[in-house]
């Protein structure tokens, strides 16, 4: 019987799901299983989606949807509607039920990445689905952050608030984690922001980003003296999760 799975976004060719997706059913003998992608202009668009694609059984969501997705879904997962924010879609008879794995693949980075017996404290910037999963995974790993987003709110610097206190606020966080997509291919030139001139050899940068494999933030960063980490393996962890859920 054949099962569809796929990506949802405004912009998806950029993804790599796809090739993991389609590399693992290749290797599991999976000949009736396909990923497809499924750029949509608007969210609306999801529930046609679903209509027309009777095999469909699961779907990855990507920017900017991962929080408006929540108003077209039947039922979201309890860690999902605590963060605020959906990536995951499992379809089974008809309903679609929402889940957020980016915020365990993020933890699971994370934790793997940084030096144990240093003490964090993060800047996180943006402030859509992707940030509220990483704010989830520091909660849980009690690391204090602060956001840094374009519109001014309860909590958040703006990116002008930011360059105005950057050597002081950059002397406090030592891990910075872009959650933007600024960067992305293709629009490979633009990053978040921000002044990396008090970026420095202490500091941790992590880029949500894995296409390209080093954003301009990173090589900026890097060449600062930073320690830097893409998004690649949280793909392949969040991915590995979306699996498990599709098959529960």
């Amino acid at each position: 019987m054949e099962k569809i799975f796929g990506l949802i976004g405004s912009t998806v060719s950029h993804s790599f799901s796809k090739a993991y997706f389609d590399e693992k059913f290749f290797r599991d003998g999976l000949r009736d299983h396909h990923y497809e992608l499924f750029p949509l202009g608007s969210i609306n668009e999801l529930t046609d989606l679903v209509e027309k694609n009777k095999s469909l059984s699961g779907l990855n969501v990507t920017l900017p949807y991962k929080e408006k997705v929540i108003a077209l879904i039947d039922e979201v997962d309890a860690a999902a509607k605590e963060i605020g924010a959906v990536n995951v879609i499992k379809i089974q008879d008809g309903k679609l039920k929402g889940y957020n794995t980016d915020a365990a693949a993020f933890y699971e980075t994370l934790e793997r990445w940084l030096p144990k017996g240093t003490a964090f404290k993060a800047l996180v910037l943006g402030s859509g689905g992707s940030s509220k999963a990483v704010r989830q995974a520091l909660k849980k790993l009690k690391i204090e952050h602060q956001i840094v987003s374009r519109e001014a709110g309860k909590g958040q610097l703006t990116y002008e608030e930011l360059d105005a206190k950057n050597k002081q606020i950059l002397s406090e966080c030592n891990l910075v984690i872009n959650t933007t997509p600024l960067g992305m291919h293709p629009n490979t030139e633009t990053m978040a922001p921000i002044s990396m001139e008090n970026i420095g050899k202490n500091h941790f940068v992590y880029d949500l980003i894995y296409n390209p494999a080093r954003t301009v933030f990173l090589q900026k960063a890097e060449m600062h003296g930073a320690t830097i980490k893409n998004g690649l393996e949280m793909l392949h962890v969040q991915a590995e999760k979306s699996w498990e859920i599709w098959n529960s």
